[in-house]
């Protein structure tokens, strides 16, 4: 692994510098034969296929830079792209095609090149082989490096599981802490999945690197450092996946074929609540869940749809107020509700319905008309009580009932 970061630099190098010459994106071949052609002793000591591998890497990168430049001058990029930049000194992942692997009695076997064996004796190491996949569908194998531990990645294909359902069904989703996601449908259901345990962790976490990090020098970094990064990292990922599930299980079991998720672009690099409010909202991993939410209704033939919330905490969606998008909102533009504490809103009719479940309402009404979507089933009763999943005390999956408010 430290030679594969070796060879990514070496590559990068080598790729900058025809790119600044010669102005010309070079491809994995040619970075390939140029490691081969100056004997780089990086690239030598590395098993031939996961040198390839890395250098084609960095093909991809320059390819991704090259579409991205595309965009950024048509103006459809906010942000200028950059050439792949180099690594630290430190480790990289490595990756071995399935054709280079072998399957036998004690698991996976994985050949380290002639340069390894001559150096430690040691020509191979092996894998135990997952009882979950079957060995015909493995791709590749990668290792990767992440907090002083070693994690081994298995690529497979997977099938799509399309389903029988209904694009006049709608979920809209709205985004926070202590809410994590609320969710409102037009077929009568709503629930809010708790970010409370989450932002406890997060808190938790912050404390004790603070404490561990005092009186320490700039960079300082430790086994019990990278131990306690690594468990909030998994309880993340675990936390993103559970709330991805719960989303699309409540779409697949309501034939819900439509999903608006609303989302301002940036607006983490731009959060400006304070030091210890921006601390929790940044670090809360809601972009992660977005992508794996879309990750999962391509799969199971689900429309996501992407939109800007702008003014859908203020206006009133049982009152039909207006939406206006980002910075165009009118000076005379007045909401007929009123937000009279954390969690609670107030209609024109002196109705209390939950803040964060208008929100997501109106999310949905952002885009009704592009979308003819059908609205009269959101009512006043989904609005006041959604139902609260608490992702660490699920035991059975919920069921959602038009009249079942109870909390899990």
């Amino acid at each position: 692994m430290l030679r594969s970061n070796k060879v990514w630099n070496c590559s990068v190098y080598y790729a900058r510098q025809v790119y600044f010459k010669a102005g010309k994106i070079i491809k994995r071949a040619e970075i390939c034969a140029e490691m081969t052609r100056s004997k780089n002793k990086h690239f030598g000591a590395m098993y031939v296929s996961s040198a390839q591998q890395t250098c084609n890497n960095v093909a991809e990168a320059l390819k991704s830079f090259q579409e991205l430049t595309k965009l950024w001058k048509r103006g459809e990029v906010q942000d200028k792209p950059s050439l792949p930049k180099y690594r630290k000194n430190g480790l990289f992942t490595v990756t071995y095609p399935k054709r280079w692997l072998k399957l036998t009695e004690v698991g996976i076997r994985i050949p380290l090149g002639n340069q390894v064996k001559s150096w430690f004796g040691i020509d191979a190491i092996c894998l135990p082989m997952p009882s979950n996949l079957k060995w015909e569908n493995i791709k590749e194998i990668r290792i990767l490096p992440r907090n002083r531990c070693f994690y081994a990645e298995f690529v497979y294909p997977v099938e799509d599981a399309k389903s029988q359902l209904d694009a006049s069904k709608v979920l809209g989703i709205d985004h926070g802490i202590d809410n994590w996601l609320t969710c409102v449908s037009n077929v009568g259901t709503s629930f809010i999945i708790d970010g409370k345990h989450l932002k406890s962790l997060n808190q938790w976490y912050n404390k004790r690197v603070a404490t561990l990090k005092e009186n320490q020098s700039q960079g300082f970094w430790s086994k019990q450092l990278a131990a306690i990064t690594e468990k909030r990292n998994r309880q993340m990922r675990d936390a993103v996946n559970k709330a991805a599930r719960l989303v699309i299980n409540h779409c697949l079991e309501n034939s819900i074929g439509q999903i608006i998720f609303g989302w301002n672009q940036g607006q983490k690099d731009r959060a400006n609540m304070g030091r210890k409010a921006n601390q929790k909202f940044v670090q809360i991993p809601t972009a992660k869940l977005k992508e794996r939410i879309s990750q999962l209704c391509q799969q199971h033939g689900i429309d996501f749809v992407e939109t800007e919330e702008a003014n859908t905490s203020a206006a009133s969606f049982i009152d039909g107020d207006s939406l206006p998008k980002h910075g165009e909102k009118p000076s005379f533009w007045k909401s007929s509700g009123k937000r009279v504490k954390r969690g609670l809103f107030r209609t024109a009719n002196n109705w209390y319905i939950n803040a964060d479940a208008n929100g997501a309402a109106n999310i949905i009404s952002k885009v009704a008309a592009t979308l003819g979507l059908d609205l009269s089933g959101v009512g006043r009763g989904e609005l006041t009580t959604p139902l609260r999943v608490r992702l660490w005390t699920l035991k059975n999956p919920p069921t959602f009932c038009l009249n079942e408010r109870s909390e899990i």
